[in-house]
């Protein structure tokens, strides 16, 4: 038997009429048989199936139609065309207080939003300490929704939405608001929903959320899926897509400062949407191929790790637990460079960054590099990983808010070992501690016989 269905979608579209002037609404409605309005599909025959107890992120670009596409699914929008099939109770975190009378207290809101759920109202009664404690708003609690901050609204909402027992959860972007106690304490319940086999459905534009929580992602641009599958893997293609539209902006600026036409050193380099050949670094995947993006400014050309002797590690490096360890980036400049920042993070499977740093963090200043001009960085630190694979991600730009002339993803891939101690770590990272305890010394007197 296969697995089970918890939301299906198939074919689903969705258009909107837009109107130039508001005026042109009502001469649509005076006048049925004439149109005033423009056709706008916010969504795109979307095919779907998401199991149950699936955690599945969604990331795009503001105006993909992410929102859309969860509020169909909760049922707040209907579908132009296709077919929605949910199993289960949806609990929905869509927008900012959205399902709140904003004259209502809060007490009054949650019992109301629970109804609307589904619960009775001894069930609300039941849960409604749980959800007062989860939202810590103090007597807020009993003051119309119409006083609260955002933060306050935000508290409440995600309280009721994540304590009415719900089989399908959809969180739209909500985490990115209030304080980071609380965000913590979101995450936290949402691992517990997950973990007890809740679908999840969250939209973020954090890729770090995405990859710490779901199982999958899903990337919806113009519409339309351009691709799924594991979350690392998506957001790396997010993030190739963002590059790809960004440096069609600049490409004509940039092509009258290259001293080759940028056809030619794509075609090297293929950064706007290929792989590059491992020949052109000395770095390789197991695939054989190395995901990169970026301007073309400059390229990175060589990626080594060196041991704690100082010998080259290899293109699979093994490391000992803890070991001191030397990353060498080595760059070239194809045009001239006011500054420059070089920076690398380490990741695990998921592509969780562990650690990381650049050179503008670590106070090394680079600037005025001349066209044709090489530059080798060197990153000296340990690794107290556990033992597992990591990877190398490093990447270069002229300044944090300019766009990187290279990023390459995954450009090397190595394992640590665990510690000739035998100690068993218990978190990604072990760091050496000081233990220390007292035992309470109990005297005994021995009564003779």
């Amino acid at each position: 038997m296969g697995e089970e269905i918890a939301v299906s979608l198939k074919n689903v579209s969705k258009c909107f009429q837009r109107y130039s002037h508001p005026v042109d609404r009502l001469k649509e409605i005076l006048l049925p048989g004439k149109s005033s309005s423009d056709e706008f599909w916010a969504l795109r025959d979307i095919n779907l199936d998401i199991p149950k107890g699936e955690t599945v992120g969604f990331i795009g670009r503001n105006g993909s139609g992410k929102s859309t596409l969860l509020q169909i699914i909760a049922g707040t929008l209907t579908a132009t065309t296709g077919e929605v099939h949910v199993k289960g109770r949806v609990s929905a975190l869509l927008e900012l207080g959205s399902g709140f009378n904003p004259e209502f207290t809060g007490r009054q809101n949650v019992f109301f939003n629970g109804r609307l759920l589904g619960l009775t109202q001894k069930e609300i009664e039941h849960k409604f300490d749980d959800i007062a404690g989860f939202a810590d708003i103090g007597d807020f609690i009993d003051q119309p929704v119409k006083t609260y901050s955002s933060g306050m609204f935000v508290r409440l909402a995600f309280a009721v939405a994540v304590n009415v027992n719900p089989e399908i959860l959809i969180v739209d972007e909500a985490l990115a608001v209030g304080d980071v106690v609380f965000q913590h304490r979101c995450m936290r319940r949402m691992r517990d929903l997950m973990d007890s086999g809740v679908t999840t459905l969250f939209v973020s534009h954090d890729s770090g959320a995405i990859k710490n929580l779901c199982n999958s992602a899903v990337m919806i641009h113009d519409g339309a899926i351009r691709t799924s599958g594991l979350p690392n893997t998506v957001i790396i293609e997010y993030l190739k897509l963002v590059t790809d539209l960004e440096l069609s902006l600049n490409q004509t600026e940039l092509e009258s400062q290259l001293i080759q036409p940028i056809e030619e050193i794509n075609a090297v380099n293929n950064q706007s949407s290929e792989s590059v050949d491992v020949d052109i670094l000395s770095v390789k995947e197991s695939s054989g191929k190395l995901q990169r993006r970026g301007s073309g400014k400059a390229r990175i050309e060589k990626v080594k790790l060196l041991n704690h002797l100082g010998e080259d590690a290899g293109e699979s490096p093994v490391l000992g637990f803890n070991e001191e360890v030397s990353l060498i980036v080595q760059l070239k400049a194809y045009v001239p460079l006011k500054s420059c920042i070089v920076g690398f993070f380490i990741c695990d499977k998921n592509g969780n960054e562990l650690i990381g740093s650049n050179t503008l963090e670590e106070n090394i200043l680079i600037e005025n590099l001349e066209t044709e001009e090489k530059l080798e960085i060197r990153f000296k630190f340990k690794v107290p990983l556990r033992a597992s694979s990591y990877s190398i991600t490093v990447a270069g730009a002229e300044n944090y808010e300019a766009l990187t002339f290279d990023w390459i993803d995954n450009a090397m891939v190595f394992q640590v070992l665990p510690p000739d101690t035998g100690k068993r770590i218990h978190a990604l990272i072990d760091q050496p501690m000081v233990v220390e305890f007292a035992r309470e010394i109990v005297s005994t007197i021995a009564i003779a016989q």
